[in-house]
């Protein structure tokens, strides 16, 4: 069976984690930076598994599903946050939100 290089891994990974910064750093709706955290999860993710691969070991896949059990977590709790700010300020847009200013 062939095996893909880690090293092509690893650029797939670093590209899908940066973009997902991009999304964090520069959008301003809240969803669409909450899909960039996922997407940055996801990367992180990815890399493990193409460390796991490359040493034949499980401690990656492991981490993983801890990776993923966070991620399903983080989805629950942000995505009822945000359907609570829409519905008290009926928008998605990040600089809308000052509840935490006097």
């Amino acid at each position: 069976m062939m095996q893909i290089p880690l090293g092509h891994i690893l650029v797939l990974s670093s590209m899908l984690f940066s973009i997902g910064v991009l999304g964090v750093l520069l959008r301003r709706n809240a969803i669409v930076i909450f899909m960039s955290i996922e997407l940055m999860l996801n990367a992180v993710n990815l890399s493990f598994v193409g460390f796991a691969q490359s040493m034949n070991s499980l401690n990656g896949v492991m981490f993983i599903f801890f990776i993923i059990v966070v991620a399903a977590a983080e989805a629950v709790v942000g995505l009822s946050i945000i359907l609570s700010l829409y519905r008290s300020r009926r928008t998605l847009n990040i600089d809308e939100f000052n509840l935490l200013r006097w």
